[in-house]
């Protein structure tokens, strides 16, 4: 299970990384610190590819930042973005071993990622409770969502106590100010109520079909090949096919994921809709489509944004109705 508490370092700096797998994303927090007084606090967002065992996360948001007494410079201060095999070695070790990048620049390796994974945590947050309880209730996508809207909230500063001294005409007296609660701005969670995620169908229901290309059918079946167009970042989609649900959690990648229809499933007049079920690390969802149709090459590029799906069109010439209705006579 990836998700866990993992030590070890990123980029040669101390880590410890709270992953917790929400669907097909991950989520949690990332600490790059030299002791627990010295550390930088960052939400992470990423995604685990169950069938090669890839795992992608980056560092979303600084939530706090703490240094020592006597610490000249606090680690983490570059955002980066860690992909890591995830490796079980033997026994109950596990790892992820991989290279890590500028967050801005992921072209440009910058280290490697060692993290094994262990029980204990130097920095107690709110999502211990998730870890501890995920296979027995906790990994409940409800309750995932309302912790990341307590735990991406920074923390408030605490401005010291003071004592003033006030000379009166007989004596001295020392005034002594409380400390006082200062409240920084909320991180990057906004709302105030927690509000379930939309379904693939719901999705499907709400958003704009855009018509991209029609595709004239023929033939016995066709095949469809989806890749990922752009730079393999975490994109996963669904597709519906006359509004029924035919696949969904399909994480695009350079390799093509396949699915073939039978000609004769199909109605005269078919629609294709590619919905996204996130948009990767680079909005929007862009997938690259190819259909063989007989022999035929037909492509094209199906973009899928939160208020827009991808739409295309499968039409049965007249003589393709006209074989299929003679063989019904």
């Amino acid at each position: 299970m990836i998700t866990g508490i993992w030590h070890g370092k990123i980029n040669r700096q101390k880590a410890e990384v709270k992953i917790i797998q929400n669907g097909d994303s991950l989520t949690g927090t990332s600490y790059y610190y030299e002791s627990a007084n010295n550390y930088r606090r960052y939400s992470i967002k990423g995604y685990f590819d169950q069938r090669t065992n890839t795992t992608v996360w980056w560092d979303d948001h600084l939530i706090e930042e703490k240094s020592g007494r006597f610490s000249m410079n606090i680690p983490g201060k570059i955002p980066m973005l860690s992909q890591a095999d995830f490796n079980c070695p033997g026994g109950s070790k596990m790892m992820l071993d991989g290279t890590v990048s500028d967050r801005e620049t992921v072209a440009k390796t910058l280290g490697e990622v060692h993290l094994d994974k262990t029980g204990r945590t130097i920095f107690e947050d709110e999502w211990d409770f998730v870890i501890e309880n995920y296979t027995t209730g906790a990994n409940d996508p409800d309750i995932i969502d309302s912790i990341a809207a307590i735990a991406f909230i920074p923390p408030p500063t605490i401005k010291k106590s003071e004592t003033t001294t006030i000379p009166t005409e007989n004596k001295t007296e020392v005034v002594y100010t409380p400390p006082v609660v200062v409240e920084k701005k909320q991180g990057p969670v906004k709302t105030t109520a927690i509000t379930a995620p939309l379904t693939i169908k719901e999705k499907f229901v709400s958003r704009e079909k855009k018509f991209i290309k029609e595709i004239p059918v023929a033939g016995d079946s066709i095949e469809l090949k989806f890749y990922d167009n752009a730079e393999i970042d975490g994109d996963s989609i669904s597709l519906f096919i006359n509004e029924k649900l035919v696949f969904e959690h399909v994480r695009l990648a350079a390799t093509a994921y396949i699915y073939k229809i039978a000609v004769t499933d199909l109605k005269d007049t078919t629609e294709l809709v590619m919905v996204a079920e996130n948009l990767g690390k680079i909005p929007p969802n862009t997938s690259y489509m190819v259909a063989m149709v007989d022999g035929v090459k037909y492509d094209a590029y199906l973009a899928s944004t939160e208020g827009s799906s991808g739409m295309i069109r499968l039409v049965k010439s007249k003589t393709m109705k006209a074989i299929e209705t003679k063989k019904e006579n």
